[in-house]
């Protein structure tokens, strides 16, 4: 859906909405993700802002009524040699005009892969202060499987603005910088959300291959449930991987894989089980991997 413009100032609005519907306003109790048929009860809300970060010919076959299409690109600075760094503010400001921000609305994103484009830009909401967002568990693949109403017909984007970035959340993001600072960090975990060829350095996507000193691999993928639509797959098996892997509740932990997608997803799936404190390294290995200075462990 098209969603009205009015100028009412990011944060305004926000507190506004909250007053009138706490319990979706809330970073603490928002819900990371949101089922099929919860999504579609919801449909008829005025409100609601769906976002589909799938493939364009895929939206093109079929996609949630009402939903927008957006191009991922629109999420990544994409250039090189780290291209999922954040884009420069100018755009993240266009993101929130387009997805109509100032009116907070009930952000839900999905994609064709199993979340990953849609939990980037749910950490790019996040980043931008806005929490009143959730990702669609399965994605496409479970809307569609499941018998939920689907259309062909596209629907137009709303007119280009900018919004005011005056509410920025850094605590979600992670630098090189902070990265290098927290190597030692005995409170601070990292994640490797690639595979174990990547995470090894058998197989190189950078200058150098291997991982961050310290780092953990999860690969993403373990992390998806294959028989139920690639949604994640239950707590407690999720809980049980994490655990095996030295990952609790008690830390901070960093997620990062090549260009913080896969990264993304990873950090979707931590927040979803409640992990309270969780960075994505934007420039994840493209930058590390490709600066001769930091440090390289392979195994």
């Amino acid at each position: 859906m098209t969603p009205q413009i009015r100028t009412m100032p990011l944060p305004l609005a926000w507190l506004a909405f909250a007053r009138q519907a706490p319990y979706w306003c809330s970073m603490s109790e928002t819900p990371i993700l949101i089922e099929p048929a919860e999504l579609e009860a919801a449909l008829p809300r005025p409100d609601l802002c769906v976002v589909d970060l799938a493939k364009a010919e895929t939206y093109a076959e079929l996609h949630v009524p009402g939903a927008i299409h957006l191009d991922y690109p629109m999420l990544l600075a994409g250039t090189r040699p780290a291209p999922g760094l954040l884009p420069e503010n100018a755009r993240l400001a266009q993101l929130a005009g387009l997805l109509g921000l100032d009116q907070a609305p009930m952000v839900v994103a999905y994609d064709d892969e199993g979340g990953g484009r849609a939990a980037r830009l749910l950490w790019t909401l996040h980043y931008l202060g806005y929490y009143n967002a959730h990702v669609l568990n399965g994605g496409i693949h479970a809307w569609s499987n499941e018998g939920h109403p689907v259309t062909t017909e596209p629907v137009a984007r709303p007119p280009a603005r900018a919004l005011p970035l005056d509410a920025i959340d850094d605590s979600v993001l992670a630098t090189r910088g902070y990265v290098l600072t927290h190597l030692d960090d005995a409170g601070v975990a990292l994640l490797d959300a690639r595979t174990q060829e990547e995470y090894a350095g058998s197989k190189i996507s950078a200058k150098r291959g291997g991982h961050i000193p310290g780092a953990i691999n999860l690969n993403w993928h373990d992390s998806m449930d294959q028989a139920r639509n690639l949604r994640l797959k239950p707590a407690a098996l999720l809980e049980e991987l994490l655990a095996s892997r030295g990952i609790n509740l008690e830390q901070e932990v960093i997620v990062y894989c090549q260009t913080h997608h896969r990264s993304a997803h990873t950090w979707m799936m931590l927040k979803s089980l409640g992990y309270g404190r969780v960075r994505g390294y934007a420039g994840s290995w493209s930058e590390w991997g490709n600066d001769p200075t930091t440090p390289v462990a392979q195994n």
